[in-house]
């Protein structure tokens, strides 16, 4: 065997711990000779191989690098994030998932934010990456610490053939004050592979010992590090931040679980989760000190160069990259590999959470090339091709969404340099008003940080670069007030007991408690007239969850979970709401169990009940389904179904699900499109929807074995893990005949585990109250049903009716301002009740379109009503004051908009007047108009006269030397009107006589 995969004689002392490795299979699996002949193509399908010929592993795509499910991840960090439903025991037992024992993959990562965050490292040093591979092999309570660390060995030094005296082990070195003894197992196992002991070194918590959290599975690890260098003993460089020596893979070793209250207890089953950086292996494989020099970089750092017309890459870091030129090549090379497959996986630069981390990432990039490296807009976007071309063979989403992509940074990156325009006018400014001082106003900083979206980290460069400081300390107290506000909003999220943790689940295995039977859920028919009947549900108490642990009985007033033998509930999963309800006990029709939420982990279907009397193990309920609230859930689930396909239909087969929610009172669905739908689209949809209603299509659901089901003509699978056997929903056609079909059916057919009428009448009616863009790209639909719709139409016709009323007053003319006005207030009302009422989406688009024509008009209207109200005005202005050359009076005017035409009109017919006029209003408020002519800017300045007078009213005012307005109040109006008059004349004294 050894001979056949080319191993060398020292490869012996591995395959002498044959019995170890369990399950080494023959097969033509090859070294490839001379490592630096390894593509980085070649190096990931190389591990993959690996493992999947020689050891058995089964290969796993990718996960998407948006986390599903898992609120606690901004982002997919590690290779294990995908599969923390089997650490954690709440994997569905029906799933594939938890058929895994080995498995290998090569898992899209993304750093930045959270508790792991590369960003601010990047483009400073040639290793740190915002966007990685990693490369991992895990075992499911099959193999453990030596077969683990054989394999690691092999693959390192006798495929890829890596020098043995350049690697250097760790391993955990225990913690006295934890009580936690060093891994003594894992020394031997690398001592007993004949490595060197002092090639073999133990350290402490910090860097051996992992954790996938403040609690949850976590264990000891033992690392594997590089010297890049060599010839040396380099073990004091070990876990040093040294780029010379640097950490390649890490096997996790899960055998604890951490508890809330700090305490370690043992797994009931072991896992080994391991992790190798791609790009940290091909630096060394292809002989190279960077990662940047590797073909996954060169490519995009050459199409940097092309594109920005700067100096060729360089690799140099710190004081020896003058003007961080190539810094700013390596934060570009990195950040756009993140966009796109951020982009292409569905997370979009945003304003919180992933969104807004990769909204900072984007902004980054945007300001290192046009002000650094000096590169034309749409540079950015241009990057996006090279990319596909490196990692499409890998992720094919990348090849297929690359125009989308290129759009999405386009659009941000103009957005941005708008943004940073203003924010670069706002910091110099500033600096100009600090005089002496260094450190740049906190108040600022966070204003263009919340307002703008401007990163601190780029306002601390650019601070940086001129010499001044940010006041670091003042914002993090602001940070940490915005984190604790957020905090306290999603306080109320907290507390539920239907989250059961790893040790729990393993109990409930071991005391032989079943999964729960949740068919029944499924149970119902269509009664006499058409009315649906949910059979009853007679069900045992088998478990009780309280206070983080099982027990026997709960008394009153506790709110706990409880499992039972069977259920009707739907627990909420499959973007369903969870169904509500309540049970009782038998023999006690009086006392009513609130079912409040209902969730799933690990195959046990978990209701939350806040209890009305004691409850006890064995105890009998039946159960009892809300039912109004379930049929509206089927309704919208149903009518989700049609609407995918419907979309379609109508916008082509390049529509791709990207989201749903499904809710009693309406439904969310998210799609990729290009554009907003116009209006005859959204028609269109809604007929096709229709018709498949008024058709009264049976639906149809059967379970089918998953392969079976995915050859199903038509069928579209989401990138999600489903059970098996699968849950198939079509409309119109019985999935047998789905199975056999060899074509398109051309109906909305679907895998779902949710709950669905029998016949697609019972939606009756189905409206799109809401379509838009969520980024360019992707669209989402708001749709209600039923007596919804038919409500939404009424209104939709309600303001149709009152547009048309008021479209007709507009056209019959407007004789007076209060006229003009009064309409104009109308237009604007009926503008807020078509955007916040539910009517038709494509009849909100018409109304919105006739609305801004209506308005457009009114305001036309009040400007020539406002003009003649003027002339009117002026006239009697001209014939009091005569040849006068200082003007200071009162004129009845309703608004400042009419003032100011008086005085523009008045200084129009009597050029050369100093002219300033006041207008008290019913509330007291005094409005004030003033114009001088062009003639004496040097004289008065009409805004010093407006703001003395103003200012003299406790008011306040603005304008220019020639015309300004403001206003203020007093009860004394004529005294404003002299001490105006004496205020103009002391400054126009000679020019007036």
């Amino acid at each position: 065997m050894a001979a056949f995969f080319g191993l060398s004689k020292s490869s012996n002392v591995l395959l002498n711990n044959v019995s170890a490795l369990r399950g080494i299979r023959t097969c033509a699996f090859q070294t490839v000779p001379g490592y630096t002949e390894f593509s980085s193509k070649k190096v990931r399908n190389v591990f993959t191989d690996f493992f999947k010929e020689k050891y058995g592993h089964r290969l796993v795509p990718s996960s998407p690098v948006k986390p599903r499910g898992d609120p606690s991840l901004l982002f997919v960090n590690a290779g294990m994030n995908q599969f923390k439903p089997i650490f954690l025991g709440t994997a569905d037992p029906r799933s594939e998932m938890t058929q895994y024992r080995r498995v290998v993959n090569s898992q899209k990562c993304v750093r930045a934010g959270g508790k792991h965050n590369d960003l601010e490292d990047v483009g400073r040093d040639v290793y740190h990456h915002t966007f990685f591979e990693m490369l991992g092999n895990w075992s499911f309570g099959d193999y453990f610490k030596e077969e683990a660390c054989l394999m690691a060995w092999e693959l390192l030094t006798q495929v890829y053939r890596i020098p043995q005296d350049r690697l250097y082990v760790t391993y955990f070195g225990g913690d006295s004050a934890l009580g936690l003894k060093s891994d003594e197992e894992s020394r031997e196992i690398w001592l007993s592979m004949g490595i060197e002991s002092d090639h073999v070194l133990p350290f402490g918590l910090k860097d051996n010992f992992w954790e996938m959290g403040e609690t949850g599975p976590c264990g000891p690890c033992t690392e594997i590090h590089y010297d890049h260098m060599g010839g040396r003993n380099a073990a004091a460089l070990v876990n040093r931040d040294s780029p010379e020596v640097v950490e390649i893979w890490n096997l996790v070793f899960m055998q604890y679980n951490r508890e809330a209250d700090g305490r370690l207890r043992t797994l009931p089953q072991h896992n080994v989760d391991t992790g190798m950086g791609l790009e940290r292996l091909v630096t060394i494989l292809q002989g190279k000190r960077s990662n940047y020099d590797t073909d996954l970089f060169t490519p995009i750092l050459r199409a940097i160069q092309e594109s920005s017309k700067g100096p060729v890459y360089r690799g140099l870091v710190g004081e020896a990259d003058v003007g961080n030129v190539d810094m700013a090549y390596r934060v570009l090379a990195d950040h756009i590999r993140t966009l796109c497959v951020c982009i292409a996986d569905g997370v979009y630069p945003g304003m919180s959470g992933a969104e807004l981390v990769l909204r900072r990432i984007l902004r980054r990039a945007v300001r290192f090339s046009t002000e650094v490296l000096q590169a034309p807009p749409g540079f950015l976007a241009g990057l996006v091709p090279t990319v596909a071309h490196i990692l499409g063979d890998a992720y094919p989403e990348l090849n297929r969404e690359t125009n989308r992509i290129m759009d999405i940074i386009t659009d941000n990156e103009v957005a941005f340099l708008s943004s940073l325009k203003q924010g670069r006018r706002v910091i110099d400014r500033t600096l100009q008003k600090m005089e002496d001082s260094r450190v740049f106003p906190v108040g600022v900083a966070w204003s263009l940080h919340r307002n703008l979206g401007f990163p601190l980290d780029l306002l601390g460069l650019m601070l940086e670069e001129k010499g001044v400081a940010m006041d670091t300390e003042g914002l993090d107290k602001l940070a940490m007030e915005n984190a604790r506000h957020k905090a306290q909003t999603q306080q109320s999220e907290l507390g539920s007991c239907v989250e059961l943790d790893v040790h729990t689940l393993a109990e409930l295995q071991r005391r032989g408690v079943p999964a729960t039977q949740d068919a029944p859920k499924y149970a119902y028919r269509l009664g006499e007239g058409g009315k649906y009947v949910f059979s009853p549900c007679q069900s045992t108490v088998l478990a009780l969850y309280c206070d983080r642990s099982l027990v026997t009985e709960v008394e009153e007033g506790r709110r706990c979970a409880v499992i039972l033998n069977q259920t009707c509930f739907y627990a909420e999963q499959g973007g369903q709401a969870h169904d509500q309800g309540y049970f009782i006990r038998e023999g006690q029709q009086d006392v009513l169990f609130p079912v409040e939420n209902v969730q799933t982990a690990g195959g046990y279907v978990l209701h939350e009940v806040t209890l009305a009397e004691t409850l006890r193990l064995g105890d009998q309920v039946q159960l009892f389904v809300d039912v109004p609230q379930r049929l509206a859930c089927m309704v919208k689930h149903t009518a989700t179904h049609i609407l995918n396909f419907a979309l379609r239909q109508v916008l082509g087969d390049g529509v791709e699900q990207r989201g749903s929610h499904v809710a009693a009172d309406r439904l969310r669905f998210d799609f990729s499109f290009q554009g907003t739908l116009i209006i005859k689209q959204l028609q269109d949809i809604e007929q096709t929807i229709k018709d498949i209603i008024q058709r009264n299509e049976n639906v149809y659901t059967e379970e089918v074995p998953l392969k079976l089901a995915k050859r199903i003509q038509g069928l579209r699978v989401m990138d999600e893990v489903y059970p098996d056997p699968v849950r198939v929903v079509c409309v119109g056609v019985p999935v047998d005949c789905l199975v056999k079909s060899q074509t398109d059916q051309q109906t909305s057919i679907e895998l779902c585990c949710g709950t669905h009428l029998l016949r697609t009448g019972e939606i009756k009616d189905f409206v799109i109250v809401s379509e838009r863009q969520l980024v360019k790209g992707i669209s989402r639909i708001i749709a209600v049903t039923g007596e919804q719709a038919k409500e939404a139409r009424e209104a939709g016709h309600t303001l149709a009716q009152e547009v048309d009323s008021l479209s007709m007053r507009l056209e019959s003319g407007i004789h007076t301002l209060s006229e003009a006005q009064r309409l104009s207030k109308e237009v604007g009302q009926l503008i807020d009740a078509v955007e916040s009422t539910a009517v038709p989406q494509w009849q909100r688009r018409e109304l919105q379109t006739t609305l801004k024509a209506l308005q457009r008009t009114a305001n036309t209207a009040i400007r020539k009503q406002e003009a003649k109200e003027a002339a009117k005005k002026v006239q009697t202005l001209l014939t009091k004051h005569g040849d006068k050359t200082l003007v200071v009076d009162t004129v009845d005017a309703d608004s400042i908009s009419v003032l100011m035409k008086v005085a523009n009109q008045f200084c129009d017919k009597s050029p050369g007047v100093f002219t300033m006029l006041l207008s008290q209003q019913h509330s007291g408020k005094v409005l004030c108009a003033c114009q001088v002519p062009k003639s004496s800017v040097g004289v008065l300045s009409a805004v010093d006269w407006a703001v003395a007078v103003c200012t003299h009213m406790n008011g306040n005012a603005g304008g220019s030397v020639i015309v300004a307005k403001g206003t203020g109040s007093t009860s004394d109006l004529e005294g404003v009107l002299k001490w105006a008059q004496e205020f103009a004349k002391s400054r126009t004294q000679k020019r007036l006589n």
